[in-house]
């Protein structure tokens, strides 16, 4: 069962010179309770695919299903409620408030939303990701792999339809990249989460149950559960041409 359908999307940037068509008709199902990995070279599309599939940008053309809503159809306001309460999003920069603790950074997008939680529950997820001893601390008196950690509880706490991570360990140490690469791999094996992540790290993608190859605004090969020598080949094939 597909979480997001993509069909025929297309988006373009105008310039003063002309209109740039960065996604050129893409169709493609990302299977509900999976990771997903978008791989490609600088200009390719990452980006702006995962913009447009989250709702962050509208595309030019195309439609994009979230289980049976196209996205695109929405008005801005329906829009909004679907990026607050269906969509998680983790980003190389944080985003955390400084003057609150772990635990009010997690809790602050339930509290905007006004949605109802357990502190319990929280309490859990921030044991889950191993930060349950850090709740009473600043985001000063972490780590950069700490903070990440508190990015991905305060998105599991609005348990979301699909997380979104572009990029999320690109500011990190390989040792703290695989924690937090071990941790998005748990909540899909352990709670059957949707993650969508773009990343140009072939160790990063091969922690995913498929691999997206994205050049030119176009899907050129899809693989499944790759080893990072075959994902080194792809890059090879493209760098090459």
């Amino acid at each position: 069962m597909h979480s997001i359908k993509i069909e025929n999307l297309r988006k373009s940037y105008q310039t003063k010179e002309k209109d740039v068509e960065v996604l050129h008709g893409i169709d493609f199902e990302f299977q509900q309770g999976k990771m997903t990995a978008v791989m490609g070279p600088s200009g390719s599309g990452k980006s702006t695919l995962l913009q447009c599939v989250a709702g962050l940008d509208k595309p030019t053309s195309g439609a994009v299903f979230h289980k049976d809503i196209d996205i695109t159809k929405l008005k801005e306001k329906e829009l909004n409620i679907v990026r607050r309460e269906k969509i998680g999003f983790i980003f190389q920069v944080y985003n955390l408030l400084p003057m609150l603790t772990v635990y009010e950074n997690v809790i602050l997008p339930l509290q905007l939303a006004k949605r109802r939680f357990k502190k319990k529950d929280i309490l859990e997820i921030l044991r889950k990701v191993g930060l349950y001893d850090y709740k009473g601390r600043y985001p000063s008196q972490l780590s950069g792999g700490q903070q990440q950690r508190v990015a991905i509880a305060r998105t599991l706490a609005t348990k979301p339809d699909v997380l979104f991570a572009d990029e999320p360990t690109g500011a990190l140490d390989t040792s703290t990249s695989k924690q937090i690469l071990s941790l998005l791999r748990s909540t899909v094996d352990e709670y059957q989460q949707t993650v969508i992540m773009v990343t140009h790290d072939p160790v990063a993608a091969c922690v995913a149950d498929q691999v997206v190859f994205l050049v030119d605004g176009k899907i050129i090969n899809v693989l499944e559960k790759p080893s990072v020598e075959q994902i080194g080949a792809v890059i090879n094939g493209w760098e090459s041409c």
